[in-house]
């Protein structure tokens, strides 16, 4: 162990002549490089607080400003139109005693210079927030940018010219503005048209009617009063009562999961392939910590994104509490928690200050793997409690894990950076069933055997026996595509820039020295393992219940739809409305997470993909009309997906503004009619795409086999579909299916094969016709011109 091997720097014996004190420079040597390491990374900090801080300046440009006062005053003019002498005058009084008047004035300059400085800063900021603030550009029509936005599109990169950090934007980017109420309706209204009857259509009018002349106007006042004065009016009250106040298991119903590559696994051993995730992951976290990580972009363009989700990344946990939890988190930890085969582990991944090389964490990574000691009584599936309800984990871990050797080993567990499961299954496209098996592998990440991943940690990496990775994360801190973001470095990181030898090990050589890993020890009670029975039972019959389905669409991809001037978020959405009507024999609810991360500290956004465009054009398709005319519908349905997704991204949603209103209605307990039964309606089919942020970092023309499968979630509705597809390169489109067996209605392969008929009817209806010759444009802006 890494504490106990540092204790030992001092050594001492009594003796009749007094203490004989002895030292381990070894161990002191240690201790001195880990303290050292500490120092360089406050520094750095320190260091990136102040570029930050200054940005879009940058701290050299405090000299050159002092240098222009004090060479415009040597020509014996005064820039500062009296305020150098008015400065002078107020030095104070040791200041005027101990300097010259010379002195004085040189002083009063650079006070003069400084606040110069300042105000130029603050000026600067101010005029990239308004011009981030503004956002026409999305709405312009595919290759007819308006003279307007090629002048903003100027004086955006003139101001973001200089190098960002990774948070750099963060003061900059706008505040998520309050929709008009009016405006939220009227849009709620025209999303619910197609799902309602004439008389419930009629029926919600009224009630919509009724909020905006009575309560509405009073709960947007209270909501436009705290949009004031929080940076975002969503975003913690999303958290808190869509994530944290939720009682029931995050396994499956919050967690989402990432899977590895789909065609290579990089090597076929275990402890190998441990070692090079481990790695890639922490030198992410390096970057991650010296803000080396590029801000994100709206893809193509200039404009930054919110990176607010970065920061919580790692050494986080999600604690139970009796009616909300909290996430917790602390500093860097210099270890990992691991979990192989019912015992857990702390790995110490830093070693005197120093990362620990990939060959190392191996060679400690198999030492755990060929470790014989068997689980302690109640060890082995301890994180069944993780998995289950959170009031009774809660209560646990208040009475049986606050003090003594539970809680030591708990704190290992949730300080840790990350946690990592290495599990005895063999998992991937393998086999005489290989889409069975990737069916199966979705599973194992959502799940597992839901006690062998720690579902309360930000994300658990999971190793297969047969060198397959995973991950799992929890999602109240972040959404998918922060956690895409690390998924992807960490998989180009493993494959192409850490490598193995041939041999199938990592690279780099072996300090054998090193302390073996800590055996996490517990005393788990009677009545702990009567809970930990429970929550398991909870756990296994929720996952139990889910059905995945997981297919790569190689087909055609976003290449093929594009040259139709077609935007492929918007073709897939309606081929998801083709899908489910086929399916269900009707329309739906429908969700497809948008981001709102424009603003500061933005989240997420719904997009109504169910629009009464996309039923005209499904409709007129099985309706057996004219090819045309459907396919001029279908035309009219992709530009209404893409405005609606515009809208949603720029502010202009409905759902996030009208749960807030529900949400402070509640703080002043009173009912909406209106708002309940908003807020009560299910999205039976639940979709989202898993955006690629970094396509740099691999190649696929040379190494097409290293595409990524993406990642999916859980069904939200009981009768419903849970969606997620990530486009990957031109060619292939991979889908994640997901609902529950114990409803009759749904099937995930029936669903998939209905996906997969519905995209090619689709393009055979489109690529008939030529579509750029005649109708409306689809495809989003050029943003190479962004």
């Amino acid at each position: 162990m890494a504490e106990a091997h540092q204790a030992v720097a001092f050594q001492f014996t009594i003796t009749p002549e007094g203490i004989d004190l002895q030292l381990s420079h070894q161990a002191l040597s240690q201790i001195y490089r880990s303290g050292l390491r500490s120092w360089k990374k406050r520094i750095s900090r320190i260091k990136n607080r102040v570029i930050k801080g200054v940005y879009p300046a940058s701290p050299s440009s405090w000299l050159f400003v002092v240098i222009a006062i004090l060479a415009i005053m040597y020509t014996q003019s005064d820039p500062s139109m009296g305020l150098i002498a008015r400065i002078q005058e107020h030095l104070p009084l040791s200041l005027s005693i101990s300097l010259s008047a010379q002195g004085q004035t040189m002083v009063s300059a650079l006070v003069f210079s400084t606040l110069l400085w300042l105000s130029l800063i603050l000026t600067l900021r101010f005029c990239l927030k308004l011009l981030l603030s503004y956002h026409r550009w999305m709405f312009e029509q595919h290759g007819r940018i308006s003279a307007k936005t090629k002048v903003w599109v100027s004086l955006v990169r003139l101001l973001s010219s200089r190098k960002p950090l990774l948070y750099s934007y963060q003061t900059s980017l706008p505040h998520l503005p309050v929709p008009a109420i009016t405006d939220t309706l009227e849009r709620y209204l025209e999303s619910v048209r197609p799902l309602l009857s004439a008389a419930d259509f009629e029926r919600m009018t009224g009630l919509a009617a009724e909020f905006e002349r009575g309560l509405g106007n009073r709960l947007q006042r209270y909501l436009k009063l705290k949009a004031l004065w929080a940076t975002n009016y969503v975003s913690d009250w999303w958290e808190e009562y869509i994530y944290l106040r939720g009682r029931g298991p995050i396994m499956v119903n919050s967690n989402y999961y990432g899977m590895d590559f789909l065609y290579v696994t990089p090597t076929p051993i275990q402890a190998a392939r441990a070692g090079n995730t481990i790695t890639a992951l922490l030198l992410y976290r390096r970057k991650l910590n010296r803000e080396e990580l590029k801000p994100t972009r709206v893809p193509g363009t200039v404009i930054p994104l919110c990176s607010a989700q970065w920061e919580r990344m790692f050494n986080t946990t999600r604690t139970p509490g009796e009616e909300t939890d909290v996430l917790q988190h602390w500093q860097d930890s210099e270890f990992v928690a691991v979990y192989h085969r019912g015992r857990y582990f702390r790995l110490w991944v830093y070693r005197a200050g120093r990362l620990l090389s990939p060959r190392e964490i191996q060679f400690q990574i198999q030492r755990i793997l060929d470790d014989p000691s068997p689980p302690q009584p109640g060890e082995e599936k301890l994180g069944a409690l993780t998995a289950g309800n959170r009031v009774p984990w809660a209560h646990v871990r208040k009475q049986h894990f606050s003090s003594g050797v539970n809680k030591r080993s708990l704190d290992c567990i949730e300080k840790a950076a990350f946690f990592v499961t290495l599990d005895d299954e063999e998992e991937g496209m393998m086999g005489e069933d290989p889409a069975g098996n990737l069916d199966r592998y979705a599973k194992s990440i959502l799940h597992g055997k839901c006690y062998d991943r720690w579902f309360d940690k930000s994300f658990s990496v999971v190793i297969y026996k047969n060198g397959k990775s995973g991950l799992n994360a929890e999602h109240s801190w972040a959404d998918a595509p922060t956690v895409a973001h690390l998924w992807e470095f960490t998989l180009a990181t493993d494959a192409f820039q850490l490598g193995y030898t041939t041999d199938g090990n990592c690279k780099g050589d072996v300090e054998r020295s090193l302390p073996p890993p800590q055996r996490l020890a517990w005393d788990v009670a009677t009545e702990v393992q009567t809970q930990i029975v429970e929550s398991l039972t909870v756990a296994q019959t929720l996952a139990d219940d889910v059905d995945c389905h997981v297919f790569p669409f190689r087909d055609f991809g976003k290449g093929r739809i594009k040259k139709l001037k077609i935007s492929p978020d918007a073709f897939i959405q309606i081929a998801l409305q083709l899908a489910y009507y086929r399916d269900r024999g009707g329309f739906c609810l429908t969700y497809e997470a948008s981001m709102t991360r424009l603003f500061r500290e933005g989240r997420t956004e719904t997009v109504r993909s169910c629009s009464n465009e996309s039923c005209a054009f499904v409709l007129a398709l099985e309706g057996g009309q004219e090819p045309e005319q459907c396919r001029k519908l279908f035309r009219l349905a992709a530009e209404r997906h893409q405005n609606l997704y515009r809208l949603a991204m720029t502010g202009s949603g409905i759902d996030r503004h009208l749960f807030c209103l529900y949400v402070v209605s509640k703080y002043l307990g009173v009912e909406s009619p209106f708002l309940k039964e908003v807020l009560s309606e299910p999205w039976r089919l639940s979709t989202s795409q898993t955006p690629v942020q970094q396509m740099e970092l691999f190649d696929l023309v040379n190494h097409p086999e290293y595409i990524s499968l993406g990642g999916g979630f859980g069904p939200v509705a009981d009768d419903g579909y849970g969606v997620s597809y990530i486009i990957v390169g031109e060619n292939m489109i991979n889908f994640h299916v997901s609902c529950k067996q114990s409803c009759p209605e749904t099937g995930s392969r029936k669903f998939g094969s209905q996906i997969r008929q519905a995209m090619l009817d689709m393009m055979t209806l489109l690529s008939s016709v030529q579509l750029g010759t005649a109708g409306v444009q689809t495809a989003k802006p050029d943003k190479k011109k962004l």
